[in-house]
């Protein structure tokens, strides 16, 4: 039979049992499982961040949605995911949003990025100036006959990787002034990154953008064999730009140097607001591992300086 003591022990025990079995343990910077979204732009990147950091942490689980730009912000304020992979910051709008919701989401830059030009691989007009980029996108240029009167291809056709991207914004910012402003009769838009390069590759008169990342890795044999498919043209910056009068291919050292016309920033921006496994994943990305990774991937690392060496040919 048992005494007093017995029973308020196991009372304790059983409350505490009770108590314990409904609470859902919380992750930690290196355990848990999350969901994060990247902009589709950035996937062979993000995965390869993702790959490795499951792999080194083997409580961890990360989950990556690969989507426009546009979409991963509204996941971001739907609470569906609590991190992303993008080429912005919060605007105006989005931070008073958070900030209704008392919550302060947290941008780390990782990455300076860029966007390439690409052409067919028959093509031979492969050397654009700023200038002319911007005629060809506002639609005053749109044949390539106006560049070239001896070329035999006929109209530009433009192909984006998706309408609500951050390939697209930041065209539309640079070359129209306007992140809103309309794009040309010219334009589309395709799904993805890769089925911009598919496109490039099977019309002679088509005028792709894609992120740098996705035919700057030599050693990934996916993105090597992207690269095999079409020309990256050479941009020359505009009078009034660092660089100007000399044409440059959207090299890691030209991107670090500043001279490459078409660059960005990559940040994640993450909405936790308690230092958890979204928390340890971009602690992760901005570590020396995580930069690293981005530095094979053909951007430039954002925390961890790098070393430019000149080689000279006899």
């Amino acid at each position: 039979m048992l005494n007093r003591t017995s029973l308020v022990i196991l009372f304790s025990a059983l409350l505490f049992s009770a108590c314990d079995s409904g609470h859902k343990p919380l992750d930690t910077p290196t355990s848990g499982t999350i969901t994060i979204a990247a902009d589709e732009s950035f996937e062979a990147i993000a995965q390869a961040e993702v790959n490795t950091f499951n792999g080194l942490y083997k409580y961890a689980t990360i989950t990556p949605q690969f989507v426009s730009e546009q979409e991963c912000f509204k996941r971001l304020m739907n609470d569906s995911v609590r991190l992303i992979i993008t080429t912005r910051t919060l605007a105006v709008e989005e931070s008073i949003y958070f900030d209704r919701q008392k919550l302060h989401p947290r941008a780390t830059k990782i990455a300076y990025d860029a966007l390439a030009i690409i052409v067919n691989k028959e093509n031979p007009d492969t050397l654009f100036r700023y200038d002319e980029l911007k005629e060809i996108f506002s639609g005053k240029v749109n044949t390539w006959a106006q560049r070239k009167p001896n070329s035999t291809l006929g109209e530009i056709h433009i192909v984006f990787d998706n309408a609500g991207s951050g390939n697209v914004r930041m065209i539309r910012e640079k070359m129209l002034g306007n992140a809103e402003a309309p794009l040309p009769s010219n334009c589309f838009a395709a799904k993805t990154n890769p089925e911009v390069i598919d496109y490039v590759n099977t019309h002679k008169d088509a005028l792709g953008i894609i992120g740098v990342s996705w035919v700057s890795d030599g050693d990934d044999t996916v993105l090597k064999g992207f690269l095999n498919k079409i020309k990256v043209a050479a941009v020359a910056p505009a009078v009034n730009m660092k660089g100007a009068g000399e044409y440059y291919l959207p090299f890691q050292a030209y991107i670090a140097q500043g001279v490459y016309p078409l660059i960005r920033e990559v940040f994640v921006v993450s909405r936790e607001a308690r230092t958890g496994l979204g928390t340890g994943f971009a602690s992760f990305i901005a570590s020396d591992k995580g930069q690293r990774i981005i530095l094979k991937s053909g951007m430039v690392p954002a925390t961890m300086p790098i070393r430019l060496i000149n080689i000279k040919s006899e």
